[in-house]
C-alpha cells in the first residue's frame, strides 16, 4: 500500500525515484512514512531507491542484509556529490515528505476541530481567572494562570506536552519565555498580557496520554489589564492583525484561484506589512509553521526568515499563522491563529479557513 501512494506520488511530481538513505538512525520521518520499527538495530549506512515504476531497490552491508530499510535519512555532502559524480540529479523530497507527513486524513481533521473547540473554551476561562483574581484583589502570577490553564486542558480531555504560556508586561516581548514557580511575575492592573496555548486531543482510554492520531490546535491572544490600551500597544496590535490578516488573505485567494503558494510567500504577505509600518526588525520568527499530529510538523511553514521555505502549502494541512512585534523590556504581541487547506473538486473551488475564533481588538481583562 505504502509502496504503491509513493510511487503514485513521484509520477505526480515528474520525479523518476526516491532515494532514500541513513545512517546511525539520524532521521525520524521515514518511520511513519513507511511504517518501519524505529528500535530496529542498523549500525551501517544503507540505500533504498524507489523508482516511480518497478520493483525498489537497496544496498545494506551484508552483515544488515537481512533488515528491512529501516527509514529515510538526511544525506551528507559526499553522498549527494558521490550520486551527482554517476550524472544523476538530486532534488530535494521535501515536497514527498509533505505529501506523506502533513496532508491530514478526515478523521485528524475532525480531531483538530474538537481540540479547537475545547481548548478555545479553556483559554477564555483562563482570561476570566486573571480577571477576577485581579478585581478580588487575590494575588495572581503568570505561573498561576500556567497550572490554572493546564489543570483545565486535563478536564477538558485535551493532552499537551508542555507549556502553555503566560507573560505579562515585559515578559511578553520575549517569544521563548515560559514562567516557573520559582520565576514569575505577578500580574497587577495595567499589565499587558499574552498567553500562548497549545493541545491536542487525549487518548481515550488513557487521559495522561496523547491520542497518537489527533492534530494540534495552536493559539496566541493578548490583553490589557484593568485599562484600555496606550495608542502605541493599539498601534503595534493593529499592525500585527493586519500583517497576519495578509497572510491569511494571500492563501486563500491563491486557493480560490487555483493557484500554487509555498510558504516563504505566505511569510512575505505577512512580513511586508510589518515591515512597511516601521516595525520590521521587530518581527525575529517565522510567521507560521506546519501543524499535524507534531505541532510543529514536517509540513510546510510559512518562512522566509529563518529558511526559504519553498514547499508548496498542500491541500488538506494545517499550519499556524502567528506574526509578531516585540519590544524588548517594554511588551511584545503576537496574534496566532490556524488554517486548514481543502482541495478544489468539479463542484467548488479550494479554501483555506481559519479554524477558530479571530482576535479582532486587544482584550479588556
Amino acid at each position: 500500500m505504502i509502496l504503491t501512494a509513493i510511487q503514485s506520488a513521484l509520477r505526480e511530481h515528474n520525479l523518476d525515484g526516491w532515494l532514500f538513505y541513513d545512517h546511525h538512525h539520524r532521521d525520524p520521518i521515514a518511520y511513519r512514512i513507511l511504517s518501519l520499527d524505529e528500535h530496529s538495530f542498523v549500525s551501517r549506512r544503507w540505500f533504498y531507491f524507489i523508482p516511480a515504476d518497478g520493483e525498489p531497490r537497496k544496498l545494506v552491508h551484508r552483515i544488515e542484509a537481512g533488515n528491512a530499510i529501516m527509514y529515510v535519512a538526511m544525506v551528507d555532502a559526499g553522498t549527494i556529490e558521490l550520486i551527482r559524480s554517476m550524472g544523476k540529479n538530486v532534488v530535494s523530497s521535501a515536497d514527498l515528505v509533505s505529501v506523506f507527513e502533513a496532508v491530514l486524513t478526515e478523521h485528524q481533521i475532525a480531531t483538530h476541530f474538537e481540540a479547537q473547540r475545547r481548548l478555545d473554551a479553556v483559554l477564555a476561562a483562563g482570561w476570566k481567572y486573571i480577571g477576577e483574581s485581579i478585581r478580588s484583589n487575590t494575588p495572581i502570577t503568570e505561573f498561576d494562570v500556567v497550572e490554572f490553564l493546564l489543570t483545565a486542558i486535563q478536564k477538558a480531555g485535551l493532552w499537551t506536552d508542555h507549556g502553555p504560556n503566560c507573560s505579562a508586561g515585559p515578559n511578553s516581548a520575549d517569544s521563548h519565555y515560559e514562567p516557573t514557580r520559582e520565576a514569575s511575575r505577578t500580574i497587577r492592573t495595567g499589565d499587558f498580557v499574552l498567553i500562548d496555548i497549545w493541545a491536542k486531543l487525549a487518548a481515550p482510554h488513557d487521559p495522561k496520554q496523547p491520542d497518537p492520531t489527533a492534530v494540534w490546535y495552536d493559539i496566541t491572544w493578548t490583553g490589557v489589564v484593568g485599562r484600555d490600551p496606550s495608542p502605541r500597544e493599539q498601534l503595534i496590535f493593529n499592525t500585527v492583525r493586519d500583517a497576519r490578516d495578509a497572510a491569511i488573505e494571500a492563501v486563500q485567494r491563491a486557493y480560490a484561484q487555483g493557484r500554487p503558494i509555498a510558504g516563504w510567500q505566505a511569510d512575505d504577505a505577512a512580513r511586508a506589512v510589518i515591515r512597511d509600518a516601521g516595525f520590521g526588525d521587530f518581527f525575529t520568527h517565522r510567521t507560521g509553521h506546519n501543524i499535524e499530529v507534531s505541532l510543529h510538523g514536517n509540513g510546510a511553514h510559512l518562512d522566509n526568515l529563518e529558511t526559504h521555505d519553498e514547499r508548496l502549502l498542500l491541500p488538506n494541512t494545517c499550519f499556524s499563522v502567528e506574526p509578531g512585534i516585540y519590544f524588548p523590556g517594554e511588551f511584545g504581541i503576537r496574534s496566532e491563529v490556524n488554517m486548514i487547506t481543502r482541495p478544489s473538486s468539479p463542484e467548488h473551488a479550494g479554501s483555506a479557513i481559519v479554524t477558530g475564533p479571530i482576535q479582532r481588538e486587544l482584550l479588556r481583562i
